[in-house]
């Protein structure tokens, strides 16, 4: 038995690590992956952790009992994550020839309307990004974050992984190294964003001969670079400020597209600002530029 259970184990373990290495998935989504199949094996097995698992005789039936239950537990966004950790994690076995078959390849996500990316006005930006005090250098740290999310589209794992060397202030130029799905690109920097990072850069305590080291740009009081979940944060107290509901750090990423797209950008440029691996991932865009359009036509039109 004892063998059996290592090699059950073992068929988890090494798909993690495909996700991980080859697939380039981050911490997060492989620990995400990790907790799925884990709450699929105690429905399985219960809590006794010398218990074996035989991954490749599960059933599609045993799969959807498991998922009636998960179903009570949370909503359908992460019911459909669920689904989808499922269908890799047995597409997997098939595809190393551990499985004859995929049991959950017939198990349908559950559907549910796609919300449209939330963004900020272009008259609301300017209100978050205009006339703010740089009494300190935490200020001058969050306009310039601030400003290359908006201005460079950047998420914010991107944003805090930025050292100095990342930037070119003369071209005007940013290095993402390792974005999502361990992808590096170049993206433009707006002319504010690089005002922004050279008033930054003239009160941060760092040496000219440092700059060419792992310096992060974006740090902590500490002066160890600053954690995703403290942008959240900074972006919220910017709209409080302004006078606008909170906002996560998304919304300015989502907000760059759709001011590019309203002002005539095409979306393939949008798609490689972005990061995008999939043009229909940008697309969503046109239904944000669409929405704007309607609005605009019942709002001025005679007959709107």
């Amino acid at each position: 038995m004892a063998p059996a259970r290592q090699k059950g184990l073992n068929f988890v373990g090494e798909f993690l690590r495909e996700l991980e290495i080859q697939r380039g998935s981050s911490q997060h989504t492989v620990r995400a992956y990790r907790r799925e199949l884990e709450r699929l094996r105690g429905a399985l097995v219960g809590d006794d952790p010398t218990a074996s698992v035989n991954w490749t005789a599960i059933t599609t039936d045993e799969l959807r009992a498991f998922l009636a239950v998960r179903s009570e537990q949370v909503g359908r966004r992460s019911l459909g994550r669920t689904v989808s950790v499922l269908r890799s994690f047995f597409s997997y076995l098939r595809r190393v020839g551990l499985a004859e078959g995929n049991p959950a390849s017939d198990i349908s996500a559950p559907k549910f309307p796609r919300p449209l990316p939330r963004y900020l006005s272009e008259r609301d930006l300017e209100t978050v990004l205009a006339d703010r005090e740089l009494a300190s250098e935490s200020d001058a740290r969050d306009l310039a974050l601030l400003e290359l999310l908006y201005g460079s589209g950047l998420r914010a794992s991107e944003v805090v992984g930025l050292d100095w060397k990342d930037v070119s202030l003369e071209e005007r130029r940013v290095h993402v190294r390792s974005g999502k799905g361990n992808k590096d690109r170049i993206v433009p920097m707006s002319r504010a964003a690089r005002h922004a990072l050279q008033q930054l850069s003239s009160v941060q305590t760092t040496t000219s001969r440092d700059r060419g080291t792992r310096q992060p740009i974006f740090r902590n009081q500490g002066g160890t670079r600053l954690a995703v979940r403290s942008i959240g944060r900074i972006v919220n107290a910017a709209m409080h400020k302004a006078g606008l509901p909170p906002m996560n750090p998304h919304a300015l990423r989502h907000s760059c597209a759709t001011h590019l797209l309203d002002d005539g950008a095409d979306l393939r440029s949008i798609q490689d600002l972005l990061g995008h691996a999939s043009l229909t991932t940008t697309q969503k865009y046109t239904h944000v530029s669409l929405s704007h359009l309607q609005n605009t036509h019942r709002r001025f039109h005679p007959r709107g």
